[in-house]
């Protein structure tokens, strides 16, 4: 028998639950079952408009799903338990997805991104049964590191990141340069000071050039000690629009590849959107190539009777998805 429960709030129960939930995938998989602000908004447990949903059997907690509010929409991800035959796994998967769209339209209705490991086919199948649409493929791309010459030169001055100096001003470029992008646009003070305080956090690693006296572009790194061997990561760069054309994108991408190697890592990995052509581009002549993928699903759900106007909330990670 399947129980399936909707909560605006996870009881000290229910959370120490998903907890071993998601430490057991992340044990089996070597990553983190749940993208940065997904993971945030579970451990701080402090935006009420998320929603989680736990499904359970015989056996106890078989899965979880989690609804987030990202920049005007919606992020969903679900995790099941490893244990469960695929029958169970088809079946608690659609009680899951079917029972988290009817409560986000109960909560107000708005647009739903559900994030899936491009090669689940079954997945796919799922969403186009409950009317969601592919939308987006997210490349995961790694290269070798160090650089080969000649991609192992930066010719532009970098700094480290300062806390509490550099906060509005890294705000201002990042969302100017990410203004339509669903996860990593609209930032606020509160997204950003959650990642400075998570424990991989390192400003030597968050790289920031100065041009005519403004903040034109970064480079934000990550090392995820949690795999074997650790791998670093290009978690976000970006380039002011008043900069774009001077090569700083390529530039600043080869500064943090830089960095992650001076710290002894000797693979890295990003996030890009396949439909990217410029980026992709540029990542595959510093000769990074694609490792895995991730594909977004959609659906616009309408309102239900008298429910309340959806929250407008800020993003989620960048590019979103898996961190």
């Amino acid at each position: 028998m399947i129980r399936v429960d909707v909560h605006h709030e996870l009881s000290d129960i229910d959370r120490r639950s998903v907890g071993r939930l998601l430490q057991t995938v992340e044990r089996q998989s070597g990553q983190r079952p749940l993208s940065d602000q997904l993971w945030l908004d579970f451990v701080h447990g402090d935006r009420p408009a998320v929603l989680a949903v736990l499904a359970h059997d015989d056996d106890g907690l078989a899965g979880y799903c989690q609804v987030s509010p990202s920049h005007g929409s919606w992020t969903l991800e679900m995790v099941l338990a490893p244990s469960l035959d695929d029958q169970r796994r088809s079946l608690i998967d659609h009680r899951l997805l079917t029972s988290a769209l009817a409560e986000v339209g109960a909560t107000g209705g708005g647009r739903v991104r559900w994030w899936v490991a491009g090669g689940d086919l079954e997945r796919g199948d799922l969403a186009a049964s409950v009317g969601m649409h592919a939308e987006r493929t997210l490349l995961e791309m790694r290269v070798a590191l160090p650089l080969a010459p000649p991609n192992d030169a930066s010719p532009v001055p970098t700094r480290s990141f300062r806390p509490g100096l550099d906060d509005s001003a890294w705000l201002e470029v990042n969302n100017a340069a990410f203004h339509w992008h669903p996860e990593q646009g609209g930032w606020d003070p509160t997204s950003l000071g959650q990642r400075m305080r998570e424990a991989w956090f390192d400003p030597d690693g968050f790289l920031l050039h100065d041009r005519d006296g403004r903040l034109a572009g970064f480079c934000w790194t990550k090392i995820h000690h949690e795999l074997a061997p650790p791998v670093g990561e290009i978690y976000v760069v970006a380039v002011h629009p008043d900069f774009h054309g001077l090569g700083l994108g390529r530039a600043m991408t080869v500064a943090g590849l830089a960095s992650i190697a001076g710290r002894g890592i000797t693979s890295a990995l990003l996030y890009v959107d396949a439909d990217n052509e410029p980026a992709v581009g540029l990542y595959r002549e510093l000769g990074f190539t694609v490792h895995n993928s991730n594909r977004t699903f959609v659906a616009d759900v309408d309102p239900v009777g008298d429910a309340p106007a959806a929250p407008v909330a800020t993003a989620t990670t960048e590019p979103g998805g898996p961190r």
